[in-house]
């Protein structure tokens, strides 16, 4: 088919050891990317308190939000390049990805415009008040750069495991995190650089992972290379169609981070409402523990992701099934794993965020084991939402993704609360999961049953 370092054969590898030769990179760079976010909280809870995680937190929808553009256009590039290279259409893979590297960049120039020009505007509308604000408007200054960043990398670490390399984008996650621990300490201890050192720290990590991703597309690739594109205003109206295109198949995975975002700003209201400053403190470890727990789960998904979209260009559609099959598999495994994890030891868990003589570790340690019951749920849907959209299901995709993450989240936390109380407001996420999670198996079960290839497009 076409050469790469990994030896990954898409169209006719064994499933199984086809799957695992990108799942296991893929895993291993994102628990190093959760390493990168946890090392943070850890330094932050310890080194300045559960004022500055609050603040972090209260900051955490804007990088979700350009974390999502992100996301939307490496995934839509990666499932557009896959059909194409499956076709055996290169020029037309590498078109794709080149533009939305442009794309990316262009978005994350505008957006660090906006966001320096209206600081005030943006941290209020992100509910930044009172004793909380002086916090987040430290945090925000410095760590915008890492959000912007973050948007290359993303759209990168998608090319670079269709283009065969998965070993590199899990270096390419390795290295910025180890980069980040280490300038995490010295800036909040040793320095005693506080919030600005934190987001400092993060930004230096975000920018060594950013050159790694560059200088694989620009000198190590071996299909996916940049393509120059032309400036003519024939190649600009085709770049805004092939971006459209792409937008829509990979924009499950920009609503994916924005439900995110509105989980962290729906929850800091609500646990405010009913448990003050301290509250939100405790909220905030769920928080940081939620964007670490998504992307084990994430990484099945994006392991599937080049199978699924290469055997579906392909029409193969028993393989496309296999896949799916085989991914809900480990999804569930990891779900109960982490579950099992986070709802036995609760308290050495939130101990890593909090001293445990902090007024919020209570409160996080009794709520923790309700959170983590919806964490098996949660790997269900992100791996059917994955499937999705990796067979250009992009529509059905968004509709599971709004529900677990605004319509039933939102729904959960208004009522949950009035009738259980603070217990209420820690099922709230699970109960969202769980209900989504009915849908997502009514799909597959008629899917397994009934799906039929129809003109390309239909499973």
């Amino acid at each position: 088919m076409y050469d790469n370092r990994d030896q990954i054969d898409l169209g006719n590898g064994e499933i199984g050891r086809l799957f695992a030769s990108l799942f296991v990179p893929t895993l291993l760079g994102m628990l190093f990317n959760m390493a990168f976010i946890f090392t943070d909280g850890i330094f932050v809870g310890h080194g300045i308190g559960g004022h500055g995680l609050a603040a972090i937190n209260l900051v955490g929808p804007m990088m979700m939000f350009i974390n999502g553009l992100g996301m939307m256009l490496g995934m839509g590039a990666s499932v557009v390049a896959a059909i194409h290279l499956s076709h055996g259409n290169v020029k037309a893979a590498r078109i794709n990805v080149t533009q939305a590297f442009v794309t990316g960049i262009s978005c994350s120039l505008l957006m660090a415009a906006v966001c320096y020009l209206m600081p005030d505007t943006v941290l209020r509308l992100l509910g930044a008040t009172g004793a909380l604000y002086p916090y987040a408007r430290e945090y925000y200054l410095w760590f915008m750069p890492t959000c912007l960043l973050n948007m290359v990398t993303s759209i990168g670490m998608f090319a670079i495991r269709l283009d065969g390399s998965p070993r590199y984008a899990m270096l390419s996650n390795i290295v910025p995190a180890i980069v980040n621990g280490v300038l995490d300490y010295i800036f909040i201890f040793p320095l005693q650089w506080g919030l600005m050192g934190a987001s400092l720290a993060t930004d230096i990590g975000g920018l060594v992972g950013t050159v790694m991703v560059l200088h694989y597309m620009l000198f190590r690739t071996n299909t996916l290379r940049p393509y120059r594109l032309k400036a003519t205003s024939t190649s600009l109206r085709l770049m805004l169609r092939n971006v459209g295109y792409m937008v829509r198949t990979g924009l499950s995975g920009f609503v994916g981070e924005i439900a995110v975002g509105a989980m962290m700003l729906t929850g800091n209201w609500v646990f405010k409402q009913h448990l003050g400053d301290q509250g939100v403190a405790a909220y905030s470890v769920t928080c940081y523990l939620f964007p670490l727990v998504y992307m084990v789960y994430n990484a099945v998904a994006a392991s599937a992701q080049p199978i699924l979209s290469f055997n579906y260009g392909k029409g193969d559609r028993q393989r496309v099934h296999h896949t799916l099959l085989f991914g809900l598999i480990v999804s569930i495994a990891l779900g109960l794993a982490v579950s099992a994890l986070f709802y036995f030891f609760a308290p050495s868990v939130v101990s890593c965020f909090l001293s445990t003589s902090a007024p919020a570790y209570d409160l996080a340690a009794k709520g923790l084991p309700y959170y983590a019951s919806g964490f098996v749920f949660m790997a269900i849907n992100i791996c059917v939402v994955g499937y999705l959209q990796s067979v250009e299901r992009s529509g059905l995709a968004i509709i599971y993704t709004l529900m677990r993450g605004v319509v039933l989240l939102v729904a959960a936390f208004m009522v949950l609360p009035q009738v259980m109380g603070v217990p209420g407001l820690w099922l709230s996420v699970p109960a969202a999961e769980a209900l989504t999670t009915v849908g997502v198996l009514i799909f597959v079960i008629k899917n397994r049953r009934g799906a039929q290839l129809n003109e390309g497009s239909s499973y």
